[in-house]
């Protein structure tokens, strides 16, 4: 599936056994109490949470949050120097230069579209005209999907921030279990050749992309697992399809390494951690991993 999008909305899905659920306990192994996992969502609100079975007795019953970053840590000037690097073209170039004139002009339309105001704009472009395409990629599903949505989605409060929020509410502790540096260079770390071709993809396909992200949000407040399969297994049949490489980057690989730092944390300190929900499920997701370490994961049910 499109590698931008899925990065987006956290990979919902990846070969689904596991049945409509997003929250898990971890127990047995060498813990003395039992952990937690719940799986996010990037464009679920946080009052969603209340309609989870169990969150507020994971929280009660779990003494720390781990998210795949910690949220604070974004938010000081080393982190945002690390996210500009990222998150910005190379010195001397801009969208202006690296798109061509038909592609450039499709995205001012775009821009004001869901704005009100393109890149002829001097403060837009000021803004934005030196943004990479996988930066502005995202940007724009997020309007896309704030433009649908005005009034309902907030995306300052967001459901994957939300717990690191209680939390810090609670006076408990917040880690990650990626640094933001790694995160970044995920997300926004492509060729530009390939940045460009999936920028090309969206403005070439905006209802279906608006289309899918509404039917992903629908089957996740549903928890809806086999949906979100279905949705997961769409594809093009072209470029803007992801790679197997791809997907062992943003999926598998980062499994493996968070399953393998798991069991030192919940060890000494009963975690709730909170991650993309699609890195839960099958055979090579967050859950079977744990198991074949030893622990006993359930689904936390009414």
């Amino acid at each position: 599936m499109k590698k931008i999008l899925i990065s987006l909305l956290f990979v919902l899905v990846s070969a689904v056994s596991a049945n409509a659920q997003l929250l898990y306990r971890v127990s047995g192994a060498d813990l003395k109490k039992p952990s937690y996992v719940f799986g996010t969502f990037h464009f679920a609100n946080s009052p969603f949470v209340d309609q989870v079975a169990g969150v507020r007795q994971a929280l009660d019953a779990t003494d720390q949050v781990y998210g795949e970053v910690n949220f604070d840590v974004m938010l000081n000037p080393d982190s945002m120097q690390v996210m500009q690097k990222h998150m910005l073209l190379p010195e001397g170039k801009t969208l202006k230069t690296v798109l061509t004139p038909e592609q450039y002009k499709k995205l001012d339309a775009v821009l004001v579209d869901y704005m009100g105001v393109g890149l002829s704009n001097p403060m837009v472009a000021q803004q934005m005209g030196k943004m990479s395409p996988a930066t502005l990629l995202t940007q724009l599903m997020v309007l896309q999907y704030l433009k649908a949505h005005m009034g309902e989605f907030d995306p300052t409060n967001l459901i994957d921030q939300y717990f690191q929020k209680q939390a810090k509410q609670n006076n408990e502790p917040v880690g990650g279990l990626e640094t933001l540096s790694f995160q970044a260079s995920l997300l926004y770390g492509a060729p530009l050749k390939r940045q460009i071709q999936q920028l090309d993809c969206f403005l070439n396909n905006l209802d279906y992309y608006a289309q899918f992200t509404e039917r992903m949000v629908k089957a996740y407040y549903a928890q809806d697992v086999k949906a979100l399969l279905d949705l997961m297994n769409e594809k093009f049949n072209t470029t803007c399809d992801s790679t197997p490489e791809e997907m062992a980057q943003l999926l598998d690989n980062r499994n493996l390494d968070w399953a393998s730092r798991m069991p030192a944390i919940m060890k000494a300190t009963p975690t709730l951690f909170v991650v993309g929900a699609g890195h839960l499920p099958g055979s090579k997701g967050v859950l079977k991993l744990l198991q074949e370490k030893g622990y006993t994961v359930e689904a936390v049910k009414p």
